[in-house]
């Protein structure tokens, strides 16, 4: 799999925490929300940090498709899937 600079990102911070994380815990740290609250909901710079944070879910579904990620305990209905890296993510980043 050829990881993008948002897989990358996402993949390196799921293995720093050390921890079983729930990905989208970090799509904020990775595209930050520094659009300006007085824009309206439809203004272009909002809708495209809207997708920005979309993408990263496709993002996420990617890494534990790939095999780069695995979930170790499941969503609950109280929180999302919590993760940690595989050998095989923990290698794609060297």
């Amino acid at each position: 799999m050829t990881l993008s600079e948002d897989h990358r990102e996402l993949l390196r911070l799921i293995n720093e925490a050390g921890k079983p994380v729930a990905m989208s815990d970090f799509f904020h740290g990775i595209h930050p929300p520094d659009v300006d609250r007085d824009l309206p909901e439809d203004h272009p710079v909002r809708e495209a940090w809207r997708e920005k944070q979309i993408n990263l879910y496709g993002t996420a579904l990617e890494l534990e498709a790939g095999g780069l990620v695995t979930v170790v305990h499941p969503a609950d209905g109280e929180r999302p899937d919590l993760v940690e890296p595989t050998a095989a993510g923990r290698a794609a980043l060297v």
